[in-house]
């Protein structure tokens, strides 16, 4: 099933007959072609399975997670796939990453979506750990979906990110995240954010090394 399941996936990813000036690669999800214009030079601007297996998750189970007027926010959106596709299926959607990767979110997020969708999403900064309550007060930021792909590598800012989800995440969020297994110690991710959240894996894909989970807070997952 995880072969058959993975080639589905990635048979949604196509890529320009031409080479053209502009490097680009495309995906068929939730009934539209989606062109992703990507930078090999930043990770943060390259599509990344985790993100084509959550995509084809949201597509897949429209129904059990419907988003039609759902407020989401994708945290680490990098070239934006995930938040595309949760716009066209009609959720509102906030698209955030660093500062240098909002230009080429911005582009592909209403390349794709512009006059295809019930909300217009938004795309907004967001450093994980830094001015949280600034940017996204909890007095007035209620989001009913995190989506996450591909957070969790190599990087100094797991606490920062641990942190990100504690604020952003109300009694009746829900949290959706893909992530790769790689190294012990990101791994070791995982153990500290079950302190806080009730995890649950949703798919398992041991071909790819990727997990996805859904979280909540402590006590809110509904049996």
């Amino acid at each position: 099933d995880d072969e058959q399941i993975v080639a589905e996936i990635m048979r949604r990813r196509f890529f320009p007959p031409l080479i053209t000036h502009k490097a680009w690669e495309g995906f068929h999800f939730a009934g539209h072609e989606i062109r992703i214009t990507e930078a090999t030079d930043c990770y943060g601007a390259v599509v990344w399975p985790s993100a084509l297996v959550l995509c084809y998750f949201l597509e897949t189970n429209s129904k059990q997670y419907n988003l039609v007027d759902k407020n989401v926010i994708e945290i680490g959106a990098g070239t934006g796939l995930v938040s595309i596709v949760a716009s066209l299926l009609g959720a509102l959607v906030t698209a955030t990453d660093l500062p240098e990767l909002l230009g080429n979110l911005q582009h592909n997020v209403l390349q794709n979506t512009k006059l295809k969708c019930k909300h217009q999403p938004r795309v907004k900064e967001l450093s994980w750990g830094i001015d949280l309550e600034k940017n996204f007060p909890r007095s007035s930021c209620h989001f009913d979906y995190i989506m996450a792909a591909d957070v969790v590598y190599h990087h100094p800012f797991l606490d920062e990110l641990l942190l990100t989800f504690d604020h952003l995440c109300e009694n009746d969020t829900v949290i959706l995240w893909a992530m790769k297994f790689r190294l012990d110690k990101e791994n070791q991710f995982v153990g500290r954010f079950q302190t806080l959240f009730d995890l649950e894996v949703i798919s398992n894909f041991p071909s790819l090394n990727i997990t996805l989970y859904k979280a909540m807070r402590k006590g809110k997952m509904k049996a």
